[in-house]
């Protein structure tokens, strides 16, 4: 089998194939987009020795971690916008390939296989897994790896960033009844708000608010997704107008961006 990396997609790309893939030069993705994270899951020091500086270069927080337990422990408590896997030279690995999957923090986050023999492409693939890299790896192939990777891992991350913010916002409900809420947060995929009088059980409603700084209102159809004694709920977005999804992600992207600390 060749060395190299291969992409998840609908055929098995040849392994050192990237011309469909615009690589990210690292100040620009640094000037675009926030930090983000990522746990190594190896106790290979040659394997540590290449992907750590690669990840850095990619302004990529690495977590290197060199035990199987330990790193599920890490992995129940902790978010990752990527996780890299040492499938064949860390006994019980591919339990935690397996895994990833079906946990609550980690489900969708970006993740890369790293084989060396034992275990197939197309088994990397089947156990979730969306790269994979073969030893012995080369910074070469880490750095185009892992640039192919990152708009994945930018994606994924502004789907859950949660903003916070504090602005009104109207339910509408059936029969014409409106109820007056705080948004607290925003992300891709709902809000959470404050709210002082009852919240109807409704199975789906209107929410109706506009973000700082722009002049359009967003009227998403939400339901809600969870609440609690204290008056707070989550409300989940089923139903976005194109124009207002458009509006919704700009806007969320532009904060990402404020989140990024001044290169030096």
């Amino acid at each position: 089998m060749g060395k190299g990396c291969t992409p998840r997609g609908h055929r098995i790309l040849a392994l050192n194939d990237f011309s469909h893939f615009r690589a990210i030069e690292p100040e620009a993705y640094h000037q675009s987009s926030m930090p983000l994270e990522s746990l190594l899951l190896s106790r290979d020091p040659e394997v540590i020795r290449v992907l750590q500086p690669a990840l850095e270069k990619l302004f990529v927080d690495v977590e290197v971690c060199r035990g199987v337990s330990s790193g599920q422990e890490i992995l129940r408590t902790e978010k990752f916008d990527a996780i890299i896997v040492d499938c064949d030279d860390l006994k019980g690995a591919l339990s935690v390939l397996e895994g990833l999957r079906k946990s609550a923090s980690n489900k969708n986050s970006v993740t890369f296989a790293i084989l060396n023999g034992s275990t197939t492409t197309q088994q990397a693939f089947h156990m979730g897994a969306n790269f994979v890299l073969q030893k012995p790896i080369s910074a070469l192939n880490a750095k185009r790896c892992l640039s192919a990777a990152i708009n994945f891992m930018i994606r994924e991350r502004r789907r859950y960033f949660r903003h916070p913010v504090e602005m009104s916002a109207t339910i509408s409900f059936g029969e014409g009844q409106k109820l007056k809420v705080t948004l607290t947060n925003i992300s891709e995929g709902g809000m959470a708000i404050l709210f002082r009088s009852p919240l109807p059980k409704s199975a789906v409603s209107t929410a109706s608010f506009k973000l700082p700084g722009t002049a359009t209102p967003l009227e998403p159809k939400v339901q809600i997704a969870w609440m609690d004694e204290s008056g707070r709920a989550g409300l989940r977005f089923i139903d976005v107008p194109k124009e207002s999804r458009a509006q919704l992600d700009a806007w969320l992207a532009e904060q990402c961006e404020k989140m990024v600390p001044a290169s030096g």
